[in-house]
């Protein structure tokens, strides 16, 4: 049987291929609303974007290594516009000198077919979840403050609850190798938010 038809367009504008630099912390649900008063005034947008995302991600297990992860997601307030699919290569972590995580990240629109056309290619959906929350923008710079529920029943997003008492926040830059600056900006801005919420290089692998 082929695989249905799925278009991709890139998210980012000239290159699809671009690397990550990424700080994550957590915020308890009661201190919410004075972070994203703080967020308020650091940043450009006074009022954030809010979302509401469901996210699937698959797995494509070889013969050795680790399986090969592809992201998966769709917005729930806004159903007609289109998939989002992402892969992120392993985090570069070793140099001491990075204050903050860096990692591959290519990004790519894609159309409604994208889960049947994943799965024809043999890649197998390994958990999902729903993701809610705020955005906010200061330059280049962006600060995604979300709450994340498990999927009681498969593929229904309405029937979900909170995987923690805690918000996840994440502040990241989107730019092409060799941006080392940006750590630096990231950094300064992360002071910024302390001690409201402590964000940190976070190596995924010791938290598996």
């Amino acid at each position: 049987m082929e695989a249905p038809p799925v278009s991709v367009l890139p998210i980012t504008g000239g290159t699809i291929n671009m690397m990550e630099y990424l700080l994550q912390g957590s915020v308890l649900d009661q201190a919410l609303e004075s972070l994203l008063h703080r967020l308020r005034g650091l940043c450009d947008n006074m009022e954030p974007e809010t979302f509401a995302d469901h996210e699937l991600v698959y797995l494509l297990k070889g013969q050795q290594g680790n399986p090969f992860l592809l992201r998966a997601r769709r917005s729930l307030s806004h159903p007609t516009v289109p998939w989002h699919l992402r892969y992120l290569g392993q985090p570069e972590v070793g140099d001491k000198s990075r204050h903050v995580l860096v990692r591959n990240c290519v990004d790519v629109a894609a159309s409604h077919s994208l889960p049947d056309f994943l799965n024809e290619m043999g890649f197998r959906m390994d958990h999902e979840f729903v993701a809610k929350g705020h955005i906010f923008r200061k330059g280049v710079l962006k600060v995604v403050v979300s709450k994340l529920s498990r999927i009681l029943v498969p593929g229904n997003t309405e029937n979900t609850e909170p995987l923690s008492l805690s918000y996840l926040v994440e502040l990241s830059v989107l730019a092409p190798a060799g941006q080392d600056t940006m750590s630096e900006d990231m950094r300064s801005f992360a002071e910024q938010l302390k001690p409201l919420v402590h964000l940190e290089k976070i190596d995924p692998k010791r938290h598996m």
